[in-house]
């Protein structure tokens, strides 16, 4: 009986500042067992905790410019 190859393991890279990024897709389980399916080849995972999507980066972490006048 063949047997099946081993699946390569997932690549995750830590942006200093930002998120952490998973080559997806992905399945997320927060702190409260919440599960977020995030089917995209690449996955922003919030690590400031600022997101109002989060587990998912929505960017909030970049600092802010102010309008010109």
């Amino acid at each position: 009986m063949p047997t099946e190859p081993a699946e390569q393991p997932r690549r995750a890279r830590m942006v200093r500042g930002g998120p952490l990024m998973i080559e997806g897709p992905v399945e997320l389980v927060d702190a409260d067992g919440n599960t977020v399916l995030c089917e995209r080849f690449q996955v922003a995972v919030c690590m400031c905790r600022r997101s109002k999507r989060y587990p998912i980066c929505d960017t909030s972490h970049r600092p802010r410019k102010s309008p010109e006048k």
